[in-house]
């Protein structure tokens, strides 16, 4: 039996690798994201384990990645905290160290460096080493910067700005003069090997000190090496000891685990963002191994009826099928998982475009992937090709006699009723999402839409038979008998066609709610830009990090500016009460904002003076406080602002969930920046000219863009459309598998039917009007696929839209491609029917007719 199987496996080469494509592309999918994703967390860990020291002295209540989100302090150490430092018995060295944020780098051509994806991180330069003993940079050419004026870059850096050693490279500074040079004089990289695609400016510590804190011989932190046979918590308790207040001793171990959170919570995202699409690959090569081995089980009837014939029992022949179900998955898997190798250096290269560089070296096999792979590819398979298994072993031994006979087939009334109930019990899921329910009510409205994508899938003979029978109409209406077959081909055995069509259907269903969301998302934009934005011009930087206040020197010169409101956004943790530790974003405003920005007041007033805050209902509401209460709010180094309640509002996106003074934010000890510019021109003025002119004035800071309304709703537009081409993109590979099934299908059909192909072409018909009847039969199966698809996804679409209707207000219908869908699953149709059609149009005719 055992040879028998294998015998007749590979006896159909053919047969063999269409029905592996499926599973190929899935496991090959999977693959690949397991292998980016260990890429990814292997290059971080590299970099954080070979930059971080055995102990580290920073500014209380701060933790590694928050500079850049709440804004440098003032709160910095001198050269006497280092010197009290290195005389501890327990230290053998201390370092000071000085890091910046927002500073950028231009190419030679003036344009920005990066800028997008990984940051733009400045330091000084020590030869401390990290805790493993070994240096934290390495050199890659040149050497260290060693007086004013110098810098290194990281290689990657240098090539895009088009610079070599020796050359004079531009910057832009967070603070202070704008414009500034340096020399460079050698590039770096992070021990551990690159630097994931980051931007490093090393400079001397006087320069640093001169960019970053005034000038002064201060440091933001000390960086510790444990003296010989001391242990990091040693380390850590001997410094606290002799640190000023504001200030603490971390053990490196804690440094890196916050890093690893920090890094880890991003990279979980993107992760599971891709490994969500690699699942929907699997599951649809499923429904296509489904499909492939019910035809596989039909068509070799008289066969097994001839095994049950000759002795065979149901078990074996059960087990025959599950046999050659196991090689086609083992065979198949292992491709899809080289493959899958490849498709990890693929994305590795697109997110590399993005900002975000992956060490390749990092990107390699693991123990985890393979095995990973190997069960997954493995058990979908074998669960797939299960019921048709165990539908072959039915064929009675009387049926070897008989040319007609087919397997048993359960009844498509009880399947409709169980997928009625099944449908019902979705909708009920997506009716608690809607109307509000204990968690995510889009988790709810998910579940539901999950039940109803599988459950259609299921009973897609019986619902898409009326789509099925206008197909058979108008292709008839157009093309006549050859149309009106091709329609009574499809409709055949609708379990097929409808089987088929399931894989293109969830496909396109996700499609058409993601396009719904976007379309949403960009309506929802345009609304509040509407009525929120009521600048005449808004100066902002493109990733949304705090630039130098001299752009807004320069813009306030321009003739016929009115008004320029600043703003400063940072972030601090409530320091009292029930929820003491709970971090807020706060909008620092100057008093010109209220000139120009009207805020809708719940109670007391708009604009806070003096220490006082003002919050948004929802914050209010969650921290129960109303106007008249204190609220204590904790920045980086220590410092707390005690500030009175004086307004509640409700939401906008024209400032954060608490206000304050912009002059508070300094007394917090945060270095002065400008997040947002926002411009009022002068009555009267020529609009056209003064924007040209803010537009010159902002010309030397590449990183900032001057916006008009409708310039702002298009770069949010575009930074939503960026995301919705990639989804599609990775959602592509659903629909080259699903294209792969209607193949395979229609490939086994025409073995399927090879007699009554050659009775056609007996009487009469054309080899030109047999490929068009297999490829609008192609075709029907498609836009069965695309309609299913596209109802389920403009439904899931509007419903999820109503459960975030508070981020997404407006409903958005993206009927122009929503068509483009349909337009392409007629086109997928035409080129899944090629080469079928072709092989059948070339079967001999009186070969054909003599097949049994």
């Amino acid at each position: 039996m055992l040879r028998l199987t294998l015998r007749n496996l590979f006896a159909r080469k053919v047969r063999l690798v269409m029905s592996g494509l499926s599973i190929i592309l899935g496991v090959a999918f999977l693959s690949g994201v397991l292998v980016f994703s260990n890429g990814l967390s292997t290059t971080f860990d590299g970099i954080i384990h070979g930059s971080t020291p055995d102990g580290v002295v920073r500014a209380a209540d701060t933790a590694s990645f928050d500079g850049g989100v709440s804004g440098q302090t003032l709160k910095a150490l001198t050269p006497d905290d280092v010197a009290r430092l290195k005389a501890l018995p327990q230290v053998a060295r201390a370092d000071g160290d000085v890091a910046g944020f927002g500073m950028s780098l231009l190419a030679s051509d003036g344009t920005l460096v990066g800028g997008t994806g990984a940051p733009t991180l400045a330091f000084n330069h020590t030869d401390g080493p990290n805790m493993d003993g070994e240096r934290a940079l390495l050199l890659t050419s040149g050497r260290w910067p060693g007086g004013p004026g110098e810098i290194v870059l990281d290689e990657a850096a240098a090539k895009a700005g088009d610079y070599e050693v020796g050359d004079q490279v531009k910057l832009l500074a967070p603070f202070g003069t704008l414009e500034r040079t340096a020399e460079l004089v050698g590039t770096a990289e992070f021990n551990g090997g690159g630097t994931a695609g980051a931007t490093l400016l090393v400079f001397t510590t006087q320069e640093a000190q001169a960019l970053f804190l005034g000038g002064k011989d201060v440091y933001n932190q000390i960086s510790l090496t444990a003296a010989a046979g001391v242990s990091q918590e040693q380390l850590a308790a001997a410094a606290s000891a002799v640190l000023p207040d504001g200030f603490e001793a971390v053990t490196g171990d804690k440094v890196a685990e916050e890093s690893q959170d920090a890094v880890g919570s991003f990279l979980g995202i993107i992760s599971t963002f891709l490994l969500v699409f690699a699942i929907i690959a699997v599951i649809v090569g499923g429904f296509i191994i489904v499909n492939t081995f019910s035809i596989l089980v039909a068509q070799r009837t008289r066969e097994l009826a001839l095994l049950r014939a000759l002795g065979a029992g149901r078990g074996q022949v059960t087990r025959s099928v599950l046999l050659e179900a196991f090689v086609l998955a083992v065979v198949a898997t292992t491709a899809g998982i080289a493959l899958g190798l490849l498709l990890a250096r693929g994305l590795a290269a697109m997110f590399r475009s993005l900002g975000l560089d992956i060490a390749g070296a990092a990107l390699d096999l693991t123990p985890r992937a393979v095995v990973t792979s190997y069960v997954v590819g493995v058990g979908v398979t074998m669960a797939a090709a299960y019921l048709p298994a165990r539908r072959g072993a039915k064929v009675a031994p009387v049926a070897a006699m008989r040319a007609d006979a087919v397997p048993e087939r359960g009844s498509l009334r009880r399947r409709t009723l169980i997928g009625a109930v099944l449908l019902v019990i979705g909708a009920g899921f997506a009716a608690v999402g809607v109307a509000g329910a204990p968690g995510s009510d889009a988790a709810w409205i998910g579940v539901g839409a999950v039940i109803w994508i599988l459950t259609v899938a299921a009973i897609s003979p019986v619902v898409g038979k009326p789509v099925l029978a206008l197909c058979r109409s108008l292709f008839g209406a157009v093309f006549g008998t050859t149309g009106r077959l091709a329609g009574e081909n499809a409709l055949r055995d609708p379990r097929r066609t409808g089987a088929t069509a399931s894989a293109l259907m969830i496909g396109l269903a996700l499609v058409s709610t993601i396009g719904v969301l976007a379309a949403s998302l960009n309506a929802s934009v345009d609304d509040v830009v509407d009525e929120q934005f009521t600048a005449d011009l808004l100066v902002q930087n493109s990733n949304f990090l705090p630039f130098s206040t001299t752009i807004g020197d320069e813009v306030a010169k321009v003739p016929g500016v009115a008004v320029v409101s600043r703003q400063q956004w940072t972030a601090a943790h409530v320091a009292s009460g029930p929820r003491d530790g709970e971090t807020v974003s706060v909008a620092g405003n100057d008093a010109e904002f209220a000139r120009i920005y009207h805020q809708d007041v719940v109670s007391g007033v708009a604009s806070p003076t003096g220490a006082e805050a003002v919050l948004f209902r929802s914050l209010a509401r969650s921290l129960g406080l109303k106007v008249g209460d204190r609220l204590d709010l904790g920045f980086q180094g220590g410092t707390t602002l005690h500030l009175k309640v004086a307004g509640i509002v409700e939401s906008a996106d024209t400032t954060s969930e608490v206000t304050v003074p912009l002059d508070q934010l300094v007394a917090a000890g945060v270095l002065r920046q400008d997040s947002t510019l926002s411009v009022l021109i002068e009555p009267g003025a020529d609009k056209a000219k003064v924007r040209d002119a803010v537009d010159a004035a902002a010309a030397s800071a590449p990183i900032v863009g001057v916006f008009d309304k409708e310039g702002f709703a298009d770069q949010i537009r575009d930074q939503v459309n960026q995301l919705l081409y990639i989804i599609y993109g990775l959602l592509t590979l659903a629909i080259v598998i699903a294209v792969i099934g209607i193949i395979n299908t229609l490939g086994l059909s025409v073995i399927e039917r090879t007699r009554e192909i050659g009775l056609l072409r007996a009487v009469g018909m054309s080899r030109a009007k047999l490929r068009r009847m297999i490829t609008l039969e192609s075709v029907a199966i498609a836009v069965l696929g695309a309609v299913l698809g596209m109802a389920l996804g403009l439904l899931i679409g509007i419903l999820l839209q109503r459960s975030l209707s508070d981020d997404l207000s407006s409903l958005g219908l993206p009927l122009g491609q929503l068509l483009g869908f349909l337009v392409v699953a007629i086109v997928v149709g035409v080129l899944a029917a090629v080469i079928p059609a072709v092989r059948a149009s070339r079967l001999d005719v009186l070969d054909a007719i003599a097949s049994e």
